[in-house]
């Protein structure tokens, strides 16, 4: 019913993050399109996506939330993975044809914690052909079904933390905390492999992005309710809060009126630096804002490789604007 329904309104909720819990069965995409038809809001994206079958935390980027998506890409993730054991799928997960089975005989709870504790740290993984990574061009799945394999390069990704929480063969609960871009439906299979059993990946919830947690994100049925009663901007992430590890360096009100057009800030309208580090005018995404404390822009400081020590020229360019986020 809920995929089906339409508010007689329109919701104003602003511009943000909005943590979605997402269902079984729903693509990342349906979950865009159902709350964009909720919302009445077209500019709505999401940021890493959820395969179909797996559950749990989904960061929709709301108006012009939609602009800082490449920002939010290093934040970590935690998932609570399934692992069937003995059982190889040609998906890595539980929606394949099964492959091959093996029996299970003999494994024991310390195996399987000696074998997962292999995985932490850095990892090489190559991407699985049902996936949507796109070699010259074409999504792998599309190759994959139509029957076809595709040389994969590695990719790097950091496993920071993997726990076993509970042993009941065949299947093995897991907690996993790790970088962008981690397959665990692959480390499944790793797994798996290193026990000489095979494995896939049963059911994945994906309980944290970054500051997002799945205890506090609404559902589709909560956003639809909430928008019909204007509640919905209570749950909404701000643009600030999202990039608030970021530093922030606070500019003067005229320096504040030319940023909003795109102008570069020059040393003389810093007013003050923030940083989570400490450290000043370190490369990387900077955080603008005015005295008022309002986020005007993203923006970078310029490379100094070729400078010698601090900024020495009130003129000095101290950071290039990359985003506006408020209009001018």
């Amino acid at each position: 019913m809920l995929r089906g329904a339409q508010t007689s309104q329109s919701c104003e909720i602003g511009d943000g993050v909005l943590n979605v819990s997402k269902p079984a069965g729903w693509t990342s995409h349906d979950v865009v399109a159902k709350v964009r038809g909720l919302l009445r809001e077209s500019k709505i994206g999401h940021a890493g996506t959820l395969d179909p079958a797996a559950t749990g935390v989904l960061p929709l980027l709301i108006g012009r939330g939609t602009r800082i998506a490449e920002y939010l890409l290093d934040w970590d993730k935690e998932y609570q993975a399934v692992l069937r054991l003995g059982v190889t799928t040609d998906t890595q997960d539980a929606t394949g044809a099964t492959l091959a089975t093996c029996v299970l005989d003999g494994l024991t709870a310390d195996r399987i914690q000696q074998a997962a504790s292999r995985f932490q740290g850095r990892l090489m993984q190559i991407p699985p052909m049902y996936s949507a990574v796109k070699v010259r061009g074409v999504p792998l799945y599309k190759a994959a079904r139509a029957g076809k394999s595709v040389m994969r390069k590695p990719r790097e990704v950091t496993v920071y933390e993997i726990e076993v929480l509970e042993v009941n063969l065949p299947d093995v609960s897991l907690r996993v905390r790790c970088s962008k871009g981690t397959y665990i439906r692959t480390l499944c299979v790793d797994i798996g492999e290193v026990l000489g059993v095979g494995g896939h990946l049963l059911a994945l919830e994906r309980r944290r992005v970054g500051p997002l947690v799945l205890e506090q994100a609404v559902t589709l049925e909560d956003i639809a309710r909430r928008s019909m009663t204007g509640r919905l901007a209570e749950s909404l992430l701000s643009l600030d809060e999202a990039l608030r590890t970021l530093p922030a360096v606070v500019v003067d009100q005229r320096t504040g009126q030319r940023v909003v057009h795109g102008a570069p800030v020059p040393l003389r309208g810093v007013m003050e630096w923030e940083s989570p580090t400490g450290e000043p005018y370190r490369r990387g995404p900077v955080r603008i804002k005015d005295q008022a404390g309002r986020l005007l822009a993203i923006g970078a400081v310029p490379d100094r490789s070729g400078a010698s020590g601090a900024f020495q020229d009130p003129a000095e360019i101290a950071v290039v604007v990359e985003k506006v986020l408020v209009e001018a």
